[in-house]
C-alpha cells in the first residue's frame, strides 16, 4: 500500500472510531460500570468484531450481503434485537458497589471476562451499518495492482490500532465519573441513561437501507 493511500486510510481511520456509534456507547457504559481494567476484554471483543467485518467486507462477502435483500435484512434484524437485548439488560440491571470499589453486579460479581469479550464481539460483528461502511469504503482504497490480502492487512492493524486506542479513550473518560455514581439512585439512572442509549442505536438499525452502500 503507497503511503499515501496509508495516510487517507489512516485519517478515515480515526473520524471512522471517534464517531459516535454502538461501540463507543458499550466502552462508556462498561467503563462506569466495570472500570478501565475490566472494560480492556469488552475492547477486545470489538477490535475482533472490526477485523471480521473488514476483512468480510475485503473479501467481497460484505457486497454480497449488500446485493441479497434478505441476507441484509437477517444481519439488520440480528444486530438490532442484539442492541436491543443488552440495552435492556442494563436498564433493568441494579448494579452495586463491589470489593475493589469498582461497580459491579448487585451480588458483588461482574460480568465475567468471557461474557464482557463476547458482548463487544457481537455488538460489532451484527452492526450492518459497519458492513455498509466497509463496503463502501474499502474499494477506494485497495489497489487492483497489488494482492489483496497484504492490503488488507495492513488496513485491519490500522484499523484496530487506531479504534482501540479511542476505545480505551471512551472507557477511561466514563471510569473517572465511577466516583460520582456510588449510590444506588445514580447507578440506576447510569444503566437508565447507557441502556437506552443501546436500545436506540438497535432500533436505529432497523430503518438502514441497502441503497445507502450504493449512494457513496
Amino acid at each position: 500500500m503507497a503511503l499515501d493511500t496509508w495516510t487517507a486510510y489512516f485519517l478515515a481511520s480515526i473520524l471512522i472510531a471517534l464517531s459516535p456509534g454502538s461501540g463507543a456507547v458499550l466502552a462508556m457504559s462498561h467503563g462506569l460500570s466495570f472500570g478501565m481494567r475490566r472494560t480492556r476484554a469488552t475492547i477486545a471483543g470489538l477490535q475482533i468484531g472490526l477485523v471480521v467485518i473488514l476483512l468480510v467486507a475485503g473479501a467481497g462477502v460484505g457486497s454480497l450481503l449488500v446485493a441479497s435483500e434478505l441476507a441484509f435484512s437477517i444481519v439488520k434484524i440480528l444486530g438490532a434485537l442484539y442492541l436491543i437485548y443488552i440495552g435492556w439488560a442494563q436498564w433493568r440491571s441494579s448494579n452495586g458497589i463491589t470489593a475493589d470499589g469498582e461497580t459491579g453486579v448487585a451480588d458483588g460479581n461482574s460480568l465475567s471476562a468471557k461474557r464482557r469479550f463476547l458482548t463487544g464481539l457481537l455488538t460489532n460483528v451484527t452492526n450492518p451499518k459497519g458492513i455498509l461502511f466497509m463496503v463502501a469504503v474499502l474499494p477506494q482504497f485497495i489497489s487492483p495492482s497489488r494482492p489483496l490480502w497484504p492490503q488488507l492487512l495492513v488496513m485491519a492493524v490500522t484499523t484496530v490500532a487506531v479504534d482501540t486506542v479511542v476505545m480505551h479513550g471512551y472507557a477511561f473518560a466514563a471510569s473517572r465519573l465511577q466516583t460520582l455514581f456510588r449510590n444506588a439512585r445514580a447507578i440506576r439512572l447510569q444503566n437508565r441513561v447507557f441502556g437506552g442509549m443501546l436500545m436506540a442505536v438497535g432500533a436505529g438499525l432497523f430503518f438502514v437501507k441497502r441503497s445507502h452502500a450504493a449512494a457513496h
